[in-house]
């Protein structure tokens, strides 16, 4: 049977498959689709946040609309004064147009279709195609990532920088530290690590010259404001763009911080859009570079700047909100300490706003 005008309701907090199944049933029975997401302003995850979530997901049904209220009344099913408070807030966000049908997951649903004058049609209540719930999810995302859309996996995963002089191996670490992890298999067998972008970016800025001139060296390679905006830029697309179908750690070899000082060494400051465009991961490596022998690979200024290079980055980092870990000693010690850190971070969980009950 088609519908007029069905309606959806819910917190989506966070939105994940059994909200997916439930929008697109409601999509192939309704002519025309309102889904209303409600949160508290209690929760955590904004609403726009969820708004785009969902809108990215269902693109492809262009009649499910989706419209966001802010619904801060307690939840009690047996007092009919918060139904109505409840009700009043959602058909403000449907509209004047009738709702002739409800489509839910929720034993309240009769009630709420009741209250619209509409017919109920309940749909996997007992979660039988998608064994997963919002407050699942908020408890343990990671038990239930396969249950989450990629932009949703996005917010979720734990983003942790390695960062450093050069020729500290912030690449080694960022590649073994995300295959440690990616070796545990399951959910964990995704786990991925970014590589850096200005390194990219300098390869072809020297190709470019040396097509000119073969004798070209980096030192020839010139650098503006543009350019690291360009890095910081691109740096944290990827980032974003391996976070969507990584697992819940994403492991990343400089972020648009670290652009800022290397913006410093080479142009003596950083600009006002590079500083803008640094982000906050979950945690920071420094690697040391005491102890790492230096390699000259043709793309680098040279040994006598990595001490204070390191030394800079430690005076940036001790002004973040985020945790840092100096690693220290073999490639090995390295690594067990990287792990443990990251062991740190996981085990913390996801530290989410219950919904008003």
């Amino acid at each position: 049977m088609t519908y007029q005008h069905a309606m959806v309701v819910g917190k989506f907090y966070p939105p994940h498959a059994g909200h997916h199944h439930l929008i697109r049933t409601a999509a192939a029975a309704g002519a025309e689709v309102t889904v209303v997401v409600a949160p508290s302003r209690r929760e955590s995850i904004p609403l726009e946040v969820r708004l785009g979530w969902l809108r990215e997901e269902h693109a492809d049904t262009p009649w499910v609309r989706f419209v966001g209220r802010y619904d801060d009344m307690r939840v009690d099913y047996d007092d009919p004064a918060v139904w109505d408070a409840h009700c009043a807030v959602f058909r403000e966000a449907v509209g004047p147009r009738p709702v002739d049908v409800v489509f839910s997951s929720e034993k309240y649903g009769d009630e709420l279709a009741r209250r619209f004058g509409a017919v109920h049609v309940e749909v996997d209540t007992p979660r039988l195609a998608h064994p997963v719930s919002g407050s699942a999810v908020r408890a343990d995302p990671v038990a239930h990532w396969a249950h989450l859309a990629a932009p949703v996996r996005a917010w979720f995963t734990r983003r942790v920088v390695v960062l450093g002089a050069e020729s500290t191996g912030t690449t080694t670490m960022a590649s073994a530290l995300a295959g440690h992890y990616a070796a545990r298999g399951g959910v964990w067998a995704a786990t991925r690590w970014v590589p850096e972008y200005g390194r990219e970016l300098t390869e072809r800025k020297l190709a470019a010259l040396r097509a000119a001139d073969p004798a070209a060296t980096v030192f020839d390679v010139s650098w503006d404001d543009a350019d690291f905006a360009e890095v910081a830029r691109e740096q944290s697309a990827a980032e974003d763009a391996a976070a969507r179908d990584g697992s819940p750690l994403l492991v990343c070899d400089t972020d648009a911080l670290a652009t800022q000082v290397w913006q410093e060494r080479y142009l003596g400051s950083s600009s006002p859009e590079v500083r803008a465009l640094a982000r906050r991961p979950d945690l920071y490596l420094l690697t040391s570079d005491v102890g790492v022998p230096f390699d000259d690979d043709g793309l680098r200024d040279g040994e006598h700047l990595r001490g204070w290079m390191t030394g800079r980055f430690r005076e940036v980092l001790a002004g973040s909100p985020v945790p840092v870990v100096e690693l220290h000693g073999s490639h090995q010690v390295r690594l067990r300490t990287a792990v443990a850190a990251c062991e740190r971070l996981l085990s913390a969980g996801w530290a989410l706003a219950p919904p008003l009950g």
